[in-house]
């Protein structure tokens, strides 16, 4: 939502896409989503810049293996950075801009442990349990939010002045929470 209000051009196609499959303050079905691509977009490219998790649960090297020119021995704890590979620019392009476009057409990317460059649920045998529900949930209530709602910052705060600090700990959260409120859609 965050990402959405700094990027209201965003917000509006996201809103625009709401309104032509489903219909502007209609609740969104969990069927519906399927027919959302960029609501989709918008979920994957807010979890590549903001994973729940900044760091996976560590895993233990199973035997000794080379890794990019580097030796890693049987038993080496291994830590995974999400939130550096999600803002890595030899991977994304502007890694740092909220671009949920790039997640549309070619780009067949999932967050289900299969793209390494998208890991937000972690992969293998420890990949989250809770990622099929948080899957649904993410996008039920996001696109509930957006059809049901327009939206204003509260007063004083501006698209371009908008804070996106993060607060890291075993979680990633904004260290300004937002603030901003439901206005009665525009008919």
């Amino acid at each position: 939502m965050a990402e959405l209000l700094r990027n209201p051009e965003r917000l509006l196609k996201a809103q625009a896409e709401l309104e032509q499959v489903i219909g502007r303050g209609n609740a969104v079905e969990e069927s519906d989503i399927a027919r959302l691509p960029y609501l989709q977009a918008t979920v994957k490219e807010t979890l590549r810049m903001h994973p729940p998790l900044p760091l996976l649960v560590p895993r233990r090297a199973g035997a000794t293996v080379q890794v990019g020119g580097y030796t890693i021995l049987e038993g080496t704890q291994i830590l995974v950075n999400v939130w550096a590979i999600g803002r890595d620019p030899a991977v994304w392009n502007d890694p740092d801009e909220f671009i949920p476009e790039r997640f549309l057409g070619q780009l067949d990317i999932d967050v289900k442990g299969q793209n390494f460059e998208l890991l937000p649920f972690g992969g293998g045998r420890r990949l989250c349990p809770g990622l099929p529900l948080a899957m649904r949930m993410l996008h039920l209530m996001l696109g509930s939010l957006l059809n049901s709602f327009d939206w204003k910052l509260e007063d004083g705060v501006y698209p371009e002045i908008m804070e996106m600090v993060e607060k890291f700990g075993i979680t990633v959260q904004k260290a300004q929470p937002l603030r901003a409120l439901p206005l009665p859609i525009k008919k």
